[in-house]
Parts: C-alpha cells; structure tokens; sequence
C-alpha cells in the first residue's frame, strides 16, 4: 500500500467513516488533481500530498457526523474543500459549491467533471449576491470569515430551520458572545493534525 493511501484509509478509519473503495479512489484522485492544478493555479498554500490528505481531505471528513440536510452550499469553497470531499462520501445529498474567485471555481468544476460526481453544482459569484433565497438546509464555511459576518452574509440563504455549519481552529469564545441565535460546539479529532479543531453549528431560528 503506498503512503497517501495509507494516511487516507488510516484517517478515514479513526474518524469511523464507512467508505467504499470507489470512494476511497475518488479522493486519492481529488488529492492529484489538487497536486496538478496548484502548480499553474495556486489553489492552496499547502503543496505536499501527505499535508494535503491530512490538512484538507481528513479535516473536511472529520466534520461529517455534524453535517446534516439534503441541499447544503458550501461558500468559500476555495479548492472545493470542505464540499467535494464531503459530496463524494455523502452521494444523496446535493451540494453546492461557491467562490468569488474564478480561477478556483473553474478548478472545482473541472474536478466534478473528471471525477463524475452527479451531486454537486459549482457556481462562480459572491455569496451575498446570489440569490437561492431560502433553498438550503445547511450553509457550510471553512476559514471564510468572522461567524457574526458569515450568518449575516448568509443566513438569506436557509430555509428556517436551516443551520451554519462553521469549520473553527480553537473555540471562538469572543465571536460565540456575538452569536444571538442558538448554537452547539463540538470539538473535533484530526487524524494526523495536531492542532485544536472545532465545528460550530448555529440555527437560523
């Protein structure tokens, strides 16, 4: 078994995700074409394969017990992180992928199309501008923004009992206080990452 498969079915099996090896071979091939397109493209900073798998695929998948809903728009997808990994593993549910940034988003279509994943629509545009008022059950965000900002930008987006699904490094103490709406924090295991993660959900009503 080489190394990147390795850390993938390792990771995978920490995080006790049921993964098909179909599935696993779509996020090894999601991995090099991450590799491939970086070089012309600067999809991301993080440049070798095994940082990739830990610090991209693993800490996507590493949220999906919190995920929930059967249309979810995950804004700021930059390389299509968190969305494609967790489109591959979640086939029933239908994702939307946006970013401001054409370059990525013309990445993260190319990558559906090679990949021939059914489930996922790639739009190009700003998240406050997009219309699809009250379409999804789930708005998700990595590293997008400050969580009072991104409920503001998005929470147009949710049907009323929709849910952000926000990806956190510590525990945003200071942004929970301005937080006037429900909310839960779940602390979340990295395979691989030594660092504190979290994933905040906070209710639209």
């Amino acid at each position: 078994m080489d190394k990147s498969r390795h850390i993938l079915q390792t990771g995978l099996e920490q995080l006790e995700l049921d993964v098909t090896e179909s599935q696993v071979e779509l996020l090894l091939a999601f991995v090099s074409l991450i590799e491939k397109w970086n070089k012309a493209y600067n999809l991301t900073a993080i440049r070798q394969r095994d940082d990739i798998l830990r610090l991209h695929i693993l800490d996507s998948l590493a949220i999906l017990p919190c995920v929930t809903g059967q249309k979810i728009i995950d804004v700021g997808t930059g390389a299509g992180l968190p969305g494609i990994p967790l489109a591959i593993l979640m086939p029933d549910v239908q994702f939307t992928l946006v970013d401001s940034n054409s370059k990525k988003t013309r990445f993260v279509q190319q990558a559906v199309l090679e990949l021939h994943i059914k489930n996922i629509t790639v739009v190009h545009g700003r998240v406050e501008t997009l219309g699809y008022e009250g379409e999804y059950d789930a708005v998700l965000s990595r590293a997008f923004a400050s969580l009072k900002d991104i409920m503001k930008l998005t929470e147009y987006l949710l049907q009323p009992e929709g849910v952000l699904i926000a990806m956190k490094g510590q525990q945003p103490e200071s942004e929970l206080k301005e937080i006037d709406r429900t909310y839960s924090v779940r602390t979340i295991m990295v395979p691989g990452v030594d660092a504190e993660r979290c994933v905040v959900r906070i209710n639209k009503t």
